[in-house]
């Protein structure tokens, strides 16, 4: 059964989740810019590879506005980061390893912003059950 809250609980989850998740998803960025051109990229120097934030910048206005159907979309983007993450995480050698562990929690919180906003958004039968 679906729990109850309150109209200012919904609020404070609604505004809460939008921060998390742009704020993730801003940490997320720099990180895959910062690491791909200073901190270890694949390259001395730098490396193209930085062109991976790009696909990041598409979800931001979205999130910034607090579109729902942004939300939802995001949750699919960025699973290529947690892979991308996990496979570098575990193959290798620091600090490549730890940035993509950093990056793996990144898109892990992200994703839990996102659907803690959808959750907190959908709509509920006005009679306080849920739908069968």
């Amino acid at each position: 059964p679906a729990v109850m809250t309150s109209p200012d609980a919904d609020a404070t989850a609604i505004r809460c989740s939008r921060w998390l998740a742009t704020g993730s998803l801003l940490a997320l960025l720099a990180l895959a810019l910062a690491w791909e051109l200073w901190l270890a990229p694949l390259r001395p120097g730098g490396s193209w590879w930085a062109l991976k934030a790009l696909p990041l910048l598409l979800p931001l206005p979205g999130l910034w506005r607090g579109r729902l159907h942004t939300f939802r979309w995001t949750t699919l983007l960025l699973w290529f980061y947690v892979a991308e993450g996990l496979v570098r995480g575990t193959s290798e050698p620091a600090p490549a390893a730890v940035l993509a562990w950093a990056q793996t929690l990144l898109a892990l919180a992200l994703f839990a912003a996102c659907v803690w906003q959808v959750r907190a958004r959908r709509t509920r039968p006005a009679t306080g059950h849920a739908a069968a």
